[in-house]
């Protein structure tokens, strides 16, 4: 299920290698709708896509298109456990605000949505 917001970037982690083959980084967003009101809402990008990030800052107004992401995982003691995230995989800059470094059409070439892949079934963490 593909899904767009737009808002302000509040905090930027630092790229996660949570194993060999697969890395994350994080991200929060601010939603004002209602500005008495705001929305922290935290974003993950995996693999290629943690790079999306690297020309944006804290404060930039950008708009990004996200993946509703449902997973169900099974402890070792037979515990069912369901996680939720939102997959972005495109970070556009909202007109009339500049990102740190490249022009907005340089991040946009050759983007497509990532695939969720699962290589270790032997691990205890459901990524």
């Amino acid at each position: 299920m593909s899904l767009s917001v737009t808002g302000a970037i509040l905090e930027i982690s630092e790229v996660q290698q949570i194993k060999e083959t697969f890395k994350k980084r994080e991200f929060v967003l601010e939603i004002a709708e209602n500005p008495q009101y705001p929305e922290f809402i935290k974003f993950e990008l995996i693999q290629d896509k943690c790079a999306l990030l690297d020309a944006h800052k804290v404060g930039d107004k950008i708009s990004v298109q996200f993946n509703l992401k449902g997973r169900k995982w099974t402890d070792r003691d037979g515990k069912v456990v369901y996680f939720n995230s939102l997959q972005a995989w495109r970070i556009e800059v909202e007109s009339g605000t500049q990102a740190a470094s490249a022009p907005e059409t340089a991040s946009l070439e050759g983007l497509s949505e990532p695939e969720w892949s699962s290589d270790d079934k032997e691990d205890d963490l459901p990524f």
